[in-house]
């Protein structure tokens, strides 16, 4: 790997003994954020230094960088507090649409948090679920499109599969969305900031990604793009902080109406917080500071090391094609059980399992003594 960006240990708080591989599950925060959320804390404890100005920079700032990594433009991104929010956000602005009998579109075993946004939406308005069934050569890409078709108005799912890593070709169901007239919403959760995404290439009409994951920001931070054809559709709550005007904290007795432009409609309400915003800066300028494509990069060869051990222990791994740089998952042979996570845990290394599969989710802190650690476990446990 020494042509590809090298381990950023220094820039995390992982101690050398600690070999974590679970950022699926969690990701390191990174030291530059967890000092600005210190600053940010602290700043807290003095409130007449605040100015009213303050209560939105961190979150202009959130969306022009968020513009830069991701697309979209700065006006489209929103600020919010958990991938649900944006769901939910999503569900509420889709859900005067739909018709008795319409189709939403999801993956089998999909995130809760999915699932159970559009369970309600389909009970709200007599609309169906149909769930693509779990394709049995791992392609889910071709699975979905063969089921988009006239009468489907949502199609809700995620960039990858959340338990194994397995690729979906969003450019391709975005294109077949529109075709059918259907709405795209994704769950960019487990892939937003450690692989490469263009919404201007995939044309969703809603993304969202909680900040904690792959992105490395504090809990209770996240990102929601809407496309520019819903901006005027009605938010999950009603903030004073979004409307015009709001600056003017001396006139807030002279109600708004009218929402600030673009995607502000639909940030969470105290987004002026300057205790959580400000280590999504620091993170996302570190994320820019590295460039996704160069992130992705170091994962994937990592995750291809992973992968050839893996196989010869009798561990089923998608091919490459089909599987996401960052996140790789391994299914166990059917009825197999295992101590195998606690045995790893006992030696400091840290994996996950979701399903069937074991999930293997490294991240930049990773070095190739983490590495050469893994792969000795996991020979040992499954041998």
């Amino acid at each position: 790997m020494t042509d590809l960006l090298p381990s950023q240990r220094h820039l995390f708080d992982v101690p050398p003994h600690i070999a974590y591989f679970n950022c699926a599950y969690n990701g390191p925060q990174l030291n530059a954020t967890r000092d600005a959320l210190l600053a940010g804390a602290r700043a807290k404890s003095q409130p007449w230094l605040r100015q009213p100005a303050q209560f939105f920079d961190d979150a202009e700032t959130i969306r022009g960088l968020a513009a830069v990594l991701f697309g979209g433009g700065a006006d489209s991104w929103a600020i919010v507090p958990a991938a649900s929010y944006g769901l939910a956000t999503a569900a509420r602005a889709i859900e005067p649409t739909l018709q008795p009998g319409d189709r939403i579109l999801l993956i089998d075993e999909d995130f809760p948090s999915n699932v159970l946004t559009w369970r309600r939406t389909a009970a709200e308005r007599g609309a169906h679920i149909h769930t693509v069934p779990t394709p049995a050569d791992g392609g889910w890409t071709a699975a979905l499109l063969a089921a988009i078709r006239p009468g489907t108005k949502v199609v809700a799912v995620p960039t990858c599969h959340w338990t194994n890593g397995a690729a979906i070709d969003l450019v391709a169901v975005g294109a077949a969305c529109r075709a059918v007239g259907a709405a795209l919403v994704v769950d960019a959760t487990q892939s937003l900031g450690a692989a490469p995404l263009s919404v201007d290439a995939v044309q969703p009409d809603f993304l969202v990604a909680a900040g904690y994951k792959w992105l490395l920001a504090p809990y209770g931070t996240g990102l929601l793009h809407v496309a520019p054809a819903w901006h005027g559709a009605r938010p999950l709550e009603e903030s004073w902080l979004s409307r015009e005007g709001a600056e003017d904290f001396a006139g807030l007795v002279r109600y708004a109406d009218v929402y600030q432009r673009g995607a502000r409609r639909f940030d969470v309400g105290e987004k002026g917080t300057p205790t959580l915003l400000p280590g999504m800066v620091a993170t996302l300028r570190q994320i820019q500071a590295w460039g996704v494509p160069a992130i992705a990069a170091r994962l994937a060869a990592i995750n291809m090391q992973i992968a050839d051990v893996l196989q010869p222990l009798g561990l089923a791994v998608l091919p490459p094609a089909q599987r996401s740089p960052h996140l790789l998952g391994a299914r166990l042979p059917d009825g197999a059980t295992t101590t195998l996570l606690a045995d790893l845990r006992a030696q400091d290394v840290h994996i996950s399992q979701r399903g069937a599969s074991l999930r293997f989710a490294p991240h930049l802190h990773v070095n190739d003594q983490d590495v050469q650690r893994l792969m000795q476990a996991l020979r040992t446990a499954l041998a």
